[in-house]
């Protein structure tokens, strides 16, 4: 049942990354685009592979691990700390993976791995196993894409065609399975986009649990979920905005990074306490980036995914490059 939404999602994936911003979007963008890179992006490290197209990122604080998921086969691989090539850690269709979009690590060192056609798992860094799985119902078309990780274990995760936000307790956790059940709708809330397009992409959440931000790739927007009354609300965003905006990072200080895809663009906000406000501080735009997909930041350096989407991937023909993750200097 499950693999019949696989070319579905793709069509998806392919008409959301190459839709247009709107003429006054487009333009503010190419104002902030003369921030060039000035060689701050060189490549951390390789993913082996011929037809990886990564999509997701995770690094374990713990141990310096990093773990980046294969759009294309599910595969997920493990790059360890000084090591210039990563390895097979999942290969693919462990435990009938078809995709790794979102990927997570949470503080007691379990690794997250969401699977766009069908919901999320979690795994043992150290032995590979899988510890609980979790998958969505119904028979509507569904794109699990992005999740987070709340203090008090909770997990948040984004459905780019439903518009949802589900929620896995750490109660659910402990139980090993079930199914994947929205927390918040946000269709009502949304921008109206066309039809087919994606909505809901990246998502974090502040460092005491109190509120996740979503993002509207199409759209540009960025949604306020408050944990503690379930109000949602719209980011106001000062000096640009988050079209074509995938993957999110929230520092502990307020920054919170961006990596928008088809643009090949990098941006750094200064979110508000409060989470209600966000001013855009600094853009980066480099084909070097080769369709950024998610980005994981830690002390010194921000890790990127290089997806080469539109190189044979979901977004058109071609043939891509090694495929690498990049680390860049100064956002």
């Amino acid at each position: 049942m499950l693999k019949k939404f696989l070319p579905v999602t793709l069509l998806t994936l392919t008409t959301a990354l190459t839709l247009g911003a709107a003429p006054a979007a487009q333009a503010a963008q190419a104002a902030q685009s003369a921030q060039a890179s000035d060689g701050c992006i060189t490549t951390a490290f390789t993913l082996p592979g011929e037809k990886v197209y990564p999509e997701g990122i995770a690094t374990d604080p713990r141990a310096g691990t990093v773990y980046v998921g294969s759009y294309a086969d599910g595969t997920v691989y493990r790059a360890r700390p000084g090591r210039r090539t990563a390895e097979v850690f999942l290969p693919a269709g462990t435990d009938g993976r078809h995709t790794a979009n979102g990927l997570r690590v949470d503080a007691r060192g379990r690794l997250w791995v969401t699977d766009s056609t069908s919901g999320v798992a979690v795994y043992d860094t150290v032995t590979g196993r899988r510890l609980a799985h979790f998958e969505v119902t119904g028979t509507a078309g569904l794109f699990v894409n992005d999740l987070t990780i709340t203090p008090d274990g909770t997990a948040y995760l984004t459905d780019s065609a439903r518009a949802v936000i589900y929620r896995v307790t750490p109660a659910q956790l402990a139980a090993g399975s079930g199914p994947l059940l929205a927390a918040y709708d946000l269709s009502g809330h949304l921008t109206p986009s066309p039809a087919g397009s994606f909505s809901l992409n990246g998502i974090v959440s502040d460092p005491a649990g109190r509120f996740l931000l979503a993002v509207d790739m199409t759209a540009g927007d960025l949604h306020r979920v408050d944990l503690r009354t379930g109000a949602i609300s719209r980011v106001a965003l000062q000096g640009g905005d988050l079209t074509h905006a995938d993957g999110l990072d929230l520092a502990p200080d307020g920054t919170l990074r961006v990596a928008h895809n088809t643009t090949n663009t990098l941006t750094r906000w200064h979110l508000s306490p409060d989470g209600t406000r966000a001013r855009l501080t600094r853009t980066i735009t480099d084909p070097a980036l080769q369709i950024p997909t998610t980005l994981s930041h830690t002390p010194g350096r921000t890790l990127v995914v290089r997806s080469q989407f539109d190189k044979g991937g979901p977004m058109g023909p071609g043939t891509p490059t090694t495929f690498t993750i990049a680390s860049v200097r100064g956002l």
